[in-house]
């Protein structure tokens, strides 16, 4: 019953956040910051290996195509856009070659690889911190020429911000770069990740972004490809020591929200848990109606045990038929179904952004 009665609760908040306004989103834009969990396509025309534009991701997306989203279907950032009441997700930024309205709902500046710290995305070839921010500036003045000052400065005040980095700079560059380990402990690293944050969220409020949601890092010692890794037993459990750092770098980027909120009048920022949605999910699955944990419905021979971002499309080992018993899709990120349990979970915190 204690199951039932979240569930209950989850849905009845995402129905009063998905109920449009006079037929009208929520929030006149969305904006997207961050890596592979709402990227929907940007790293497609960036010289990188880390892309999802081949089958079978996209499998069950419409159409059943590859756009670059590293799910079988959906991301974050789509549910996100259908729970603000849009009718169309906000188009990967570096899509959009002939731009015109298609820019007015906002857009997509995520990039798989990237994190707070840019050495992550250098390791990549993905769009950094700093890229992303580069790419909203550009936004705004073509904004400025669709829509004239006045419309796109209320565009722009009254959008909601999504910000989701961090994971990555912990699982695939602090504890893979042993230079990285030399010079800093993982405190002292989540402390920079920490100041990158700050700074970042600084230049979007002067930017004019006044509605901020910033996703935390996730249950990252849950990930099949971080077991794997990083457990030499091949447990089926997570990994404690690097959920033990994200649990203290997201408590670290709550404290300092706190500050953010006291130092930037006018600044409406929120936290959303990205790290106990997933961490349920893995440790209670039958719970929520999953029965596999351990392995991702799509697995690549070796990249099955790491990474399954590689643009490899030859090398298929597993392809599960149904990927909605799965928690991941593949050794890194989740499913639709996943992905759908965790934003309904992470936006029923956002309803304190709307007015």
């Amino acid at each position: 019953m204690g199951c039932l009665s979240l569930l209950s609760t989850i849905f009845v908040l995402l129905f009063l956040l998905m109920v449009p306004i006079n037929g009208k989103p929520r929030v006149p834009a969305l904006f997207f910051f961050g890596d592979s969990t709402v990227d929907v396509g940007n790293n497609n025309y960036l010289p990188t290996f880390v892309k999802a534009n081949y089958l079978p991701y996209g499998r069950d997306f419409v159409n059943h195509y590859p756009t670059g989203r590293f799910s079988n279907g959906k991301v974050i950032s789509d549910f996100a856009s259908e729970i603000f009441g849009f009718t169309s997700y906000q188009p990967a930024y570096l899509s959009l070659y002939i731009k015109g309205k298609n820019i007015l709902n906002g857009a997509n500046f995520a990039s798989a690889g990237s994190g707070y710290h840019d050495s992550t995305a250098k390791l990549f070839h993905s769009l950094s911190l700093s890229q992303q921010l580069e790419h909203y500036k550009e936004y705004q003045k073509d904004l400025m020429k669709i829509a004239g000052r006045t419309d796109a400065l209320s565009i722009i005040n009254g959008a909601l911000y999504m910000v989701g980095f961090g994971s990555g700079d912990i699982l695939l560059n602090y504890y893979l770069n042993p230079l990285l380990r030399l010079v800093y402990t993982s405190d002292q690293f989540t402390d920079i990740l920490v100041q990158n944050y700050v700074d970042f969220i600084q230049n979007l409020y002067a930017q004019g972004a006044r509605k901020i949601a910033v996703k935390t890092l996730t249950a990252i010692g849950c990930l099949p490809a971080a077991i794997t890794v990083f457990d030499s037993a091949y447990s089926n459990t997570c990994v404690v020591e690097l959920n033990n750092v994200a649990l203290s770098c997201n408590q670290k980027l709550n404290t300092t929200s706190v500050n953010l909120r006291k130092m930037l009048p006018g600044l409406n920022l929120a936290l959303l848990d990205g790290y106990q949605p997933l961490y349920n999910l893995v440790t209670k699955p039958s719970q929520y109606g999953f029965t596999e944990t351990r392995n991702g419905c799509f697995g690549t021979s070796f990249l099955e045990k790491t990474s399954t971002s590689f643009n490899n499309k030859n090398t298929f080992i597993k392809l599960c038929p149904n990927a909605s018993k799965y928690v991941f899709w593949d050794a890194l990120h989740l499913s639709e179904t996943a992905v759908k349990f965790v934003a309904s979970e992470m936006f029923s915190n956002a309803i304190s952004l709307i007015p």
